[in-house]
């Protein structure tokens, strides 16, 4: 629920938890409780509003970096444990735009691809296309929150990138972390 709430107001954000209810097909009851502990986790905040309008809230951030690797072993299992459900839950959104691909006006159709790339490279030269890749959509999250930024036609678009090695180095050959 808090991973689809994260989402809603990602992309459709700022909004009350009535309408993140209508967004995620949640009550309004229990989205505003997790709204409130999202908020209670630094995840989410109160938005600005006018008057008479209802409270809403938006996301403090535009991303977020799971940190499976510290030295609490409580903390690496429930990182862990939120990192499998995004992951699962990015597939469904694949899946999902796999299935409704049809319905895709052609040009868009055409644009969304499932591209699988194998590279051999060097601990040091994939931190470099991350770091290039993270500065080129760094470039273009100001229009997630300034709608006035959004060229016309501009469509929410997932970028799903995973980076794994395939396979890992003998130990001999492992440089030291």
């Amino acid at each position: 629920m808090r991973i689809a709430l994260i989402e809603a107001l990602t992309v459709d954000g700022p909004l009350a938890a009535t309408e993140a209810a209508e967004v995620v097909g949640e009550s309004p009851t229990t989205c505003s409780f997790h709204l409130r502990q999202l908020a209670r986790y630094g995840f989410v905040e109160d938005a600005e509003r006018g008057p008479g309008r209802r409270p809403s809230w938006r996301m403090r951030s535009i991303g977020t970096v799971i940190a499976s690797e510290g030295s609490d072993p409580e903390a690496n299992v429930a990182a862990a444990a939120v990192s499998g459900l995004v992951r699962q839950r990015l597939l469904e959104h694949l899946d999902r735009r796999e299935m409704s691909r049809a319905s895709c006006p052609k040009r868009w159709r055409d644009l969304a691809q499932i591209n699988q790339h194998l590279l051999f490279v060097t601990a040091e030269e994939l931190a470099e296309l991350e770091r290039r890749l993270h500065q080129m959509l760094m470039e273009l999250y100001p229009r997630i929150a300034d709608e006035g930024a959004r060229p016309k036609g501009a469509l929410p678009v997932e970028m799903i990138s995973f980076t794994f090695p395939l396979r890992l180095p003998a130990p001999a050959e492992a440089p030291p972390d």
